[in-house]
């Protein structure tokens, strides 16, 4: 099934039934832009005078329910205990998920709080006015420091698959074509590699899988960052969030011509966050 079939369902069925599901009949429901490799069908519901709120339609058959229950229980865990994410609101029979039926097609229906503030590109990549970007830096970090040490006490109720369960050696030999030899050989020694490192409570947990300023809002009044789009989230090494935000760093950077800034702005990239 389509994007543009799902939409149109939506359109036709599921919105309205989704409303009485989560008393949002009052509510003004537009349908958000995809992001890139986005595979859900998300909308905004605003009303005057109400906080606006996250509606999450997942339909891909490549995860069950207790894929989404697993998540949406995490997220619930963290908000509970002080995570800095947008809470999961619960329908009106008390569910954080229902799932809806038509013409013999499962849908997963989520609804969240919306983030306080913007995202960067919202913003222009602009951060807060007569502050320095170091600030940032802090928060982002202090924000993913303690949703990792939330983390390290979470006991999930639906088990949320580990990362060795999807990136495996079958995986490279799906990913990878047999001509690329060298690759699959060098991919399947890295994974064999990971597979061997010790793993415990202090460095190996539930993480966002997805950490960056795509997936959390930054208050501009104060700073506070929200977290959100735990869709990928899994069992792995607390390390992967800290190398997801690094990589996406270096966007900020990457195209200054003067090497000294550059050094700079690696140096307080690296020891602030």
């Amino acid at each position: 099934m389509t994007r543009s079939e799902v939409i149109n369902i939506c359109d036709e069925f599921l919105l309205s039934t989704i409303s009485k599901l989560y008393g949002l009949e009052e509510y003004r429901i537009g349908l958000i832009s995809p992001h890139e490799g986005g595979r859900n069908i998300v909308y905004i519901c605003e009303r005057e005078g109400s906080k606006s709120k996250i509606l999450r339609i997942s339909y891909l058959n490549d995860r069950h329910l207790e894929d989404y229950l697993s998540e949406l229980e995490y997220i619930k865990y963290l908000f509970n205990h002080g995570g800095s994410v947008s809470n999961v609101i619960s329908s009106l029979n008390g569910n954080i998920l229902e799932e809806i039926s038509y013409n013999d097609q499962m849908f997963f229906v989520s609804l969240f709080e919306k983030a306080k503030g913007k995202m960067l590109v919202e913003n222009n990549y602009m951060y807060r006015e007569g502050t320095e970007i170091t600030e940032y830096y802090y928060n982002c970090g202090k924000t993913l420091g303690k949703l990792h040490q939330l983390s390290k006490n979470y006991t999930p109720i639906h088990s949320r698959y580990n990362f060795f369960d999807k990136f495996n050696e079958h995986y490279i030999d799906e990913l990878i074509p047999d001509t690329l030899t060298l690759l699959k050989t060098k991919l399947k020694e890295l994974i064999k590699t990971l597979k061997n490192l010790s793993r415990n409570r202090d460095n190996f947990g539930m993480i966002h899988f997805d950490y960056n300023d795509g997936n959390y809002s930054i208050d501009f009044d104060n700073g506070q960052i929200t977290v959100y789009d735990f869709d990928n989230s899994c069992f792995s090494f607390y390390m992967f969030d800290l190398a997801s935000l690094w990589i996406n760093g270096v966007g900020w950077i990457q195209f200054e011509p003067d090497p000294i800034k550059r050094r700079i702005y690696v140096y307080l990239y690296y020891f602030v966050y």
